[in-house]
């Protein structure tokens, strides 16, 4: 079985901390501040991008939160990491811990071999 050469997207798992900044504010402050700070400069400079996020201070004292890019390619999650870095988001409202960035299955395509992930028992 060939391995399948066709592009595949891109996840990044970007890790970051409240800063004290952020923490700062009301919840109403950091909602207008995602919104018109950080959401209309994704929006605008980018394409072919989705996300998730997942809150962790619950469980973690060094990475508050998760937030999960899906890029349609490279090009695409390159141009999400400059936008995000234009943004009061990147190291001031958020310190980014890691980035953690992958190809699912990336092994199976590599070798031709069907995906282990992702099965049922």
């Amino acid at each position: 079985m060939a391995a399948d050469r066709t592009a595949s997207p891109v996840t990044a798992f970007l890790l970051v901390k409240t800063t004290p900044e952020w923490l700062a504010m009301t919840v109403e402050e950091r909602v207008r501040a995602f919104t018109t700070q950080v959401i209309p400069v994704i929006e605008a400079r980018t394409r072919g991008v989705r996300s998730r996020f997942y809150d962790t201070e619950f469980y973690s004292a060094r990475v508050t939160d998760v937030w999960v890019w899906e890029a349609d390619d490279h090009d695409a999650y390159r141009l999400l990491i400059d936008a995000l870095r234009e943004t009061p988001f990147w190291d001031r409202y958020f310190e980014v811990v890691d980035l953690l960035v992958g190809i699912e299955n990336g092994y199976a395509r590599t070798y031709g071999l069907p995906p282990v992930a992702g099965l049922s028992t």
